[in-house]
């Protein structure tokens, strides 16, 4: 789903002034892009109705030039179905286990504990499935811009375990998905970690 253009506007307003804040050494400048932040938040705030205050801190607490966020995901595959985990955030639906990638971790180290941290089993990530740039697939709208990384994963061991992010852990055919939360994935993107999972020797998709 392409974002809204409101909230296309307030995105990239927002990347405007983060750069400039990041780079400028003029007070007045620093002036006029605390403003453009300021527009950016009211923007999201109008369209959404979240808290203004808390929009605006959150816009004023990320530093640097503006990049992409990455959400890394993990496919388990195992006799013919897949590993999905129960969102406790998004009214019980079901995901890929997985979330943002942290600092100091490698992709592979971030999606690794990622499953174990909301399944309870370990998992060795084996092949980048897709490097997919979550607007330009039906996805709500997000504040954030954010590249999804889906990696093929092999069982190694674990047991199910729920975690403070997860209230279920379960293993599902591909005809046979629960509601799935949709921020996190999709089912065109489930089949393609099947379709990955039956030809390893594709190449890894990217948009």
């Amino acid at each position: 789903m392409i974002d809204p253009k409101w909230l296309e506007w307030a995105n990239r307003v927002r990347a405007i002034a983060q750069a400039g804040l990041t780079y400028t050494e003029g007070v007045f400048d620093r002036e006029r892009y605390q403003a453009l932040q300021a527009i950016a938040a009211e923007i999201m705030a109008e369209y959404t109705g979240a808290d203004l205050p808390t929009l605006h801190d959150l816009i004023v607490a990320d530093i640097g030039y503006p990049t992409p966020k990455i959400d890394v995901r993990g496919a388990v595959i195992k006799d013919g179905q897949i590993l999905l985990v129960k969102e406790v955030l998004d009214a019980g639906r079901w995901t890929l286990p997985g979330g943002w990638a942290d600092i100091y971790d490698s992709p592979r180290q971030a999606v690794e504990r990622e499953i174990v941290e909301e399944s309870g089993y370990t998992a060795r990530a084996v092949k980048l499935i897709g490097v997919y740039d979550r607007q330009r697939w039906p996805h709500p709208p997000h504040p954030s811009y954010v590249y999804k990384l889906f990696f093929l994963c092999e069982l190694t061991g674990g047991a199910p375990t729920v975690s403070i992010e997860t209230s279920g852990v379960g293993w599902f055919s591909p005809d046979d998905l629960p509601e799935l939360s949709t921020g996190r994935v999709l089912p065109e993107q489930i089949a393609r970690c099947f379709a990955h999972a039956r030809h390893p020797e594709w190449p890894t998709d990217f948009d």
